[in-house]
């Protein structure tokens, strides 16, 4: 740890200086990888698992002991995790992986969250916490205690009681350094809400954003601590080259994710309707499951709803509903088949967009309405946005994405060159090098 740090209490927090990740009052809008080694805390990055301790070390106020072998370190992280599906639950899972990839020698621990008991498939699961379950929050606080760090994925609606506020409970308890990841950055919160994010944030080490947007907003309505901040880019797989699915007409404008009111695909179906006079017409993907949740309540009436709209607009046959189930593969596959990736969100607040990152990282085109992730991520070349709604600038956004001379491999290429700082080996290395900030100097007896 930089000498600048002070440990503040039992956890060992500290006041980070700005190193690695960009902090929040820095200039460059851009994040920044890390993949800086941490002798600081008497243990290396570890290529190949555990280091030993080196007189290095004693310079910095670590203690030397000959030929003793350093733990790496063992980190918990807490939300949903499959096989539950939304999107957090596969960003949880994503982030696992890429904080404990092979050459860095660091492992990982999941607490899922849950709704009710469930098996679990995954021999990294360690526990459940189930909303509302006091034994079994019991259970998790030991879980995470058996590790050095706790990585806490928040959301207001997954956690039990009003707004989640059961997360307060979690968050007391531990007493092992907390890094909080902020997936909904409200503008607007009720005195509730913004209570819950306050007490999360002070308990936290750092709080981690994945935009710029959520950055501002969180110092604006939370009057949040700026040198505590930081922002780390969602994360995504490299999808820029590979097999195409032959059967996929051209060309091809594709929406993908889980299906619910919200999510604006009434006004892509609208802006397809308008581009049906080119020759030829493009065909509208829309890929993706109900979401569970809007299905326990009501059912597949939104998709029910947008067929019926596209019959009416006299373009059933070039809208395809694909609610098959897909794996990874087959749905990166389904990615590189297409022209054009859609984005028609109602939300003017989301500052936080999987859909978006994957999007880029695949290297393809966006057109997408202007919600602040959108804004920032798209605002160097590699996508359009319109406004929330307005299916007549949609249209006309795709028609130039599709027909423009030189348009649309300008675009990809800045794609690429912005999917390149959001893969997730760069994510984790990120994640681990803050990690290892937070983390208290151990001395070695």
């Amino acid at each position: 740890m930089d000498q600048d740090m002070t440990l503040g209490d039992k956890r060992g927090r500290a006041r980070v200086p700005s190193r690695g990740a960009r902090r929040a009052d820095a200039e460059d809008p851009r994040p920044l990888p890390m993949t800086v080694a941490w002798r600081q805390h008497g243990r290396m990055s570890g290529d190949g698992g555990g280091a030993s301790a080196s007189p290095e070390s004693s310079s910095k106020g670590v203690p030397f002991v000959a030929n003793m072998i350093m733990p790496t370190p063992i980190v918990a992280l807490v939300g949903t995790y499959p096989p539950t599906v939304c999107g957090l639950a596969t960003f949880m899972s994503n982030l696992s992986a890429a904080i404990a990839a092979p050459e860095s020698g660091w492992s990982t621990v999941v607490v899922r969250v849950v709704d009710r008991p469930e098996a679990d498939a995954h021999r990294e699961v360690v526990a459940q916490w189930i909303v509302g379950d006091s034994a079994s929050l019991s259970r998790a606080v030991a879980a995470i205690e058996s590790s050095d760090a706790v990585v806490l994925q928040h959301e207001y609606g997954v956690f039990g009681g009003p707004d989640g506020q059961d997360v307060l409970e979690l968050i007391e308890a531990v007493q092992v350094p907390l890094i909080a990841v902020l997936h909904t950055v409200l503008p607007d919160p009720t005195r509730h809400q913004r209570d819950i994010l306050d007490q999360v944030m002070t308990a936290a080490s750092l709080t981690v954003v994945q935009s710029e947007a959520a950055r501002r907003r969180l110092i604006a309505v939370h009057n949040a601590d700026a040198e505590q901040i930081v922002v780390v880019p969602h994360g995504a797989a490299a999808n820029f080259a590979g097999p195409v699915l032959p059967d996929i007409e051209r060309p091809a404008v594709l929406t993908w994710g889980l299906l619910g009111p919200g999510k604006g695909i009434e006004h892509g179906i609208s802006a397809i309707a308008l581009l049906q006079q080119r020759s030829p017409a493009p065909v509208y993907i829309v890929a993706g499951q109900t979401h569970p949740k809007v299905l326990a309540t009501q059912g597949e009436r939104y998709r029910y709803q947008l067929r019926d709209q596209s019959r009416a607009l006299g373009v059933a046959d070039r809208v395809r509903f694909d609610d098959s189930y897909r794996d990874w593969e087959s749905l990166r596959a389904l990615i590189r088949s297409v022209d054009v990736v859609l984005l028609p969100y109602d939300s003017r607040d989301q500052v936080s967009s999987g859909v978006l990152v994957e999007a880029v990282a695949s290297g393809k085109p966006v057109v997408a309405t202007r919600f602040p992730h959108a804004e920032e991520l798209l605002s160097r070349g590699a996508g359009l946005t319109v406004p929330q709604g307005d299916f007549q600038a949609m249209a006309a956004a795709l028609d130039r994405v599709l027909h423009e001379p030189g348009l649309a491999a300008r675009m990809a290429t800045a794609s690429r060159r912005e999917g390149a700082a959001l893969l997730w080996p760069v994510v984790g290395a990120t994640y681990r090098s803050l990690i290892a900030e937070v983390l208290p100097a151990r001395a070695v007896a």
